[in-house]
C-alpha cells in the first residue's frame, strides 16, 4: 500500500498582514462610531446646571479657552465633548464676547448656540432731561458695568439724555459718543420743524434756549408755555429773568446749588446771569430733553411774559406784570403755610418723641422700686 505523503501549504505573509488591518481598521471604526455617538449623546442631553446661570466670555477667548472655563465652573462636565460638538457642528468660530445667561439644565449644545448665537445681557444707564454733561459723566463713571476714562468733558448741551443699553465691559466713551450721535440727529430733525419767524437763529441757540426751560420746568406738559414765554420776552426785547442761568454761571452745572440765591449773585453780571444781559447766556445750562427741544422750536401761542411756581409742582403763567404780582403773592402765601405747617410737625415729633422717653424713664423707675 502506497504511503500518502502530507504536503505543507504555505501560508501568504502578506494575507495575514492585510487580514490584521482590516481587522483593525474595523475595530477602530467601530470603537469611533462608539465614541462619536457617545459624544453627540453628551453634547445634545440635558446640563448638570440646576439654575440659570451667568458666564462670562472674556475678550479675544477662543474655543480652547472657553471650554476650559465652562468646565472650571461645573457648567460642563467635559471640555472635550464640548469642543468636539463645536467643531463638529461647525460653530466653533462665531464665539462672541460677552456676558450671556445660560439657562438651568442647558445642554452642550444649548450653551454653544447661546454664545454664538444669542445676544448677550443688556445693562442700561438712563441720563435725566436736565443733567448737565458733568453729571451725565459722573453718572457713567459710577456705573461698575461700563470701562474706561472719559477723558474729555462734553460740551453742555451736546448730549441727548436718555436711557441706554450696552453690555457689560462696554467703554464710557462709547455711551458718551452714542448720546452725542442721538442728540445731532435729534436737534437735526426737530430744527427742520420749527415755527418760522421765530427770534432764534441757529440749532446752538435753539438748544441754548431749550436747556433753560428744561431747567425751569420738570412738567412736560407746560414746557411748551414755558417756552412760550421766553420767546414773547425775545421777541420784545426783555431779559429772559431766569434763576437756572445765575446758577450754572456760579457752579458751572457740577450738581445743584444746595440754597437759595443771594441778592448780590442776582445782581453780578457773568456771561449766563440772564437778569444782568439782555438775550440768551453764553451757552446751554444743561442738556435739554426732546420735550424741551420741541417746545423751543414750536412754542404754545399765548401772550404770557411772566410764569411763577403755582404749589403743585407747576407754574402760573400772566400777560401783565400786576398779575404776575397777584400769583408771586400767592406762592408767598403757600410758601409760608408750608413752612408754617413743617414747623408744626416738628414740633408735634418733638412733643411726642419727649412724651415717649418719659413714658420709658417712669417704666424703668417703677421696675427699680419693685
Amino acid at each position: 500500500m502506497a504511503k500518502r505523503v502530507k504536503i505543507k501549504k504555505k501560508k501568504n505573509g502578506f494575507i495575514q498582514t492585510l487580514n490584521a488591518l482590516l481587522t483593525l481598521i474595523v475595530i477602530g471604526m467601530v470603537v469611533t462610531i462608539g465614541l462619536v455617538y457617545f459624544g453627540l449623546t453628551k453634547f445634545h442631553e440635558p446640563g448638570q446646571i440646576a439654575q440659570d446661570t451667568v458666564f462670562i466670555v472674556p475678550e479675544g477667548a477662543g474655543l480652547n479657552a472657553i471650554a476650559g472655563k465652562l468646565e472650571d465652573e461645573k457648567i460642563i462636565n467635559n471640555r472635550y465633548v464640548f469642543r468636539f460638538g463645536a467643531i463638529t457642528t461647525e460653530l466653533n468660530g462665531g464665539l462672541k464676547r460677552g456676558e450671556y445667561l445660560l439657562p438651568a439644565n442647558a445642554s452642550m449644545r444649548k450653551i454653544l448656540d447661546t454664545l454664538v448665537e444669542g445676544r448677550p445681557i443688556q445693562y442700561s444707564v438712563t441720563i435725566p432731561e436736565g443733567f448737565t454733561s458733568w453729571q451725565a459723566v459722573e453718572r457713567l463713571n459710577s456705573n461698575a458695568d461700563l470701562t474706561g476714562e472719559i477723558a474729555d468733558l462734553p460740551a453742555e448741551g451736546t448730549l441727548l439724555p436718555d436711557t441706554y443699553s450696552f453690555e457689560s465691559g462696554s467703554s464710557r466713551v462709547k455711551i458718551i459718543e452714542e448720546m452725542l450721535k442721538a442728540h445731532d440727529e435729534a436737534v437735526a430733525k426737530i430744527w427742520e420743524s420749527r415755527q418760522p419767524d421765530l427770534p432764534i437763529k441757529s440749532i446752538e441757540e435753539m438748544v441754548i434756549l431749550a436747556s433753560i426751560v428744561e431747567k425751569e420746568t420738570g412738567i412736560s406738559s407746560e414746557r411748551p408755555q414755558v417756552a412760550a414765554v421766553f420767546i414773547n420776552r425775545l421777541n420784545k426785547g426783555m431779559r429772559l429773568q431766569s434763576d437756572p442761568t445765575i446758577i450754572y454761571g456760579i457752579n458751572n452745572g457740577q450738581g445743584s446749588l444746595g440754597r437759595g440765591l443771594k441778592r448780590s449773585e442776582i445782581d453780578t453780571k457773568t456771561d449766563y446771569n440772564t437778569y444782568q444781559i439782555d438775550g440768551l447766556p453764553i451757552g446751554p445750562i444743561s442738556n435739554p430733553g426732546i420735550d424741551s427741544l420741541k417746545a423751543v422750536a414750536n412754542p404754545a401761542q399765548t401772550d404770557a411774559l411772566y410764569f411763577v411756581a403755582d404749589g403743585t409742582g407747576g407754574h402760573a403763567f400772566a400777560a401783565t406784570y400786576k398779575q404776575h404780582q397777584k400769583n408771586v403773592a400767592a406762592w408767598r402765601k403757600f410758601e409760608k403755610e408750608q413752612q408754617a405747617a413743617a414747623e408744626l410737625a416738628a414740633k408735634q415729633a418733638a412733643e411726642e418723641a419727649a412724651s415717649a422717653a418719659n413714658a420709658d424713664g417712669d417704666g424703668d423707675a417703677a421696675k427699680t422700686d419693685n
